[in-house]
């Protein structure tokens, strides 16, 4: 069944589309829009995200062996992320993680939380957990606050990027000179029967609603990945500067582990991430997926588009390591080629700030494929 979300229904909302559909694109005004949330004075549907519960006295030691951040210290409203890999270390799952002290709740894409679920039954055993697909319970809310929830709240987790965690590392620029500084974002859990009542509570204190163009445009110039949109089935973390927050270096073994301390250690990630600034003269935008080309050679695919209310044009692309990081791009789109400046949010070179001095000679073409 498609899910429409209640809010849809308000005048001069415009739906989204692809893997934000459900939820409104935006209210008529998405200049606007996007103004007051960048300034902290508006929030965002996202009841069409999944989320799923694991409740039981094991949940946080399970969920430390199995996923790629440090779990078992996580204190009441504390919130991280964490990601499912593959066997080969490739991003197959991605979850805003808070504990409410006697629960675990894991936010994802939608699309994703069935698979999430059934992959965490899979892989339960004898365990003392019990694990619920709650998206038909629970309906999420993006906010532009930068705090944990607090007792007298309902369960909020609170964006980490890009604080380098301990036990992560980073590749792109430090924490404070990172333009994802400047995105201040939670996610609020409400019962999914009262959002229509949570938004309008907001919309009393003066917050007005917004579509997920402002907050995609927002997320974009933040160099935010997202599960939905900058991960295929070949991407491992290093690729989109993920280590910073949803990875523990120094952890016990879980599944993909032997990948990451490889190409962290060792190797280089094959892609790397970037944002382009896309020439606006034209008025075109690409489509996600659209061709990126540097030279006459095709190095990698658009990820994320929208329109900044500053910036222009943007958009999130993932590109071959290789790719020169001091040349224009060129993205593919319908009524002509888009020119695009690229800023590096993963260097080209591929080493991380703490990689560990080479002992000797390091083979050639170290990488999890």
């Amino acid at each position: 069944m498609t899910y429409s979300s209640p809010l849809l229904s308000r005048h001069g909302a415009v739906a989204g589309a692809g893997v934000d559909a459900g939820v409104a694109w935006h209210y008529g005004d998405p200049t606007a829009e996007q103004r007051a949330l960048e300034r902290g004075g508006a929030f965002v549907d996202l009841s069409h995200h999944g989320v799923v519960t694991v409740s039981g006295p094991d949940r946080l030691g399970w969920l430390n062996s199995i996923t790629s951040q440090l779990l078992l210290d996580l204190g009441p409203r504390d919130s991280t992320e964490t990601l499912v890999l593959s066997p080969h270390g490739h991003v197959e799952h991605a979850m805003s993680v808070v504990d409410d002290g006697e629960t675990t709740w894991l936010v994802t894409e939608g699309s994703k939380a069935a698979e999430l679920t059934a992959w965490l039954q899979r892989m339960k055993f004898m365990m003392r957990v019990e694990i619920t697909d709650a998206t038909d319970a629970w309906a999420v809310i993006g906010e532009p606050v930068d705090a944990e929830g607090t007792p007298d709240e309902t369960v909020t987790w609170r964006d980490p990027w890009p604080r380098t965690r301990e036990g992560g590392t980073r590749y792109g620029l430090p924490d404070d000179e990172h333009p994802g500084t400047e995105r201040p974002w939670r996610l609020v859990l409400v019962p999914r029967e009262t959002l229509a009542e949570a938004a309008a509570a907001r919309e009393a204190a003066g917050w007005r609603l917004a579509g997920t163009w402002a907050s995609e445009a927002l997320r974009i110039a933040a160099w935010r990945p997202r599960l939905a949109t900058e991960v295929d089935h070949k991407t491992i973390p290093h690729e989109l500067d993920w280590l910073r927050t949803s990875v523990h270096l120094h952890k016990g073994c879980y599944r993909g582990q032997e990948t990451v301390a490889r190409v962290h250690n060792m190797g280089r990630p094959p892609r790397r991430l970037v944002m382009a600034h896309l020439d606006g003269s034209g008025h075109l935008l690409p489509e996600v997926g659209a061709a990126v080309e540097a030279g006459d050679r095709s190095v990698g695919t658009v990820t994320s588009v929208a329109r900044h209310h500053e910036l222009g044009p943007v958009a999130l692309a993932v590109v071959k390591r290789s790719t020169p990081t001091d040349v224009d791009l060129l993205v593919a789109c319908d009524g002509g080629d888009v020119a695009a400046g690229q800023e590096v949010v993963v260097p080209g070179e591929g080493v991380s700030v703490d990689r560990p001095a080479a002992r000797g000679p390091v083979a050639r073409g170290l990488n999890p494929r």
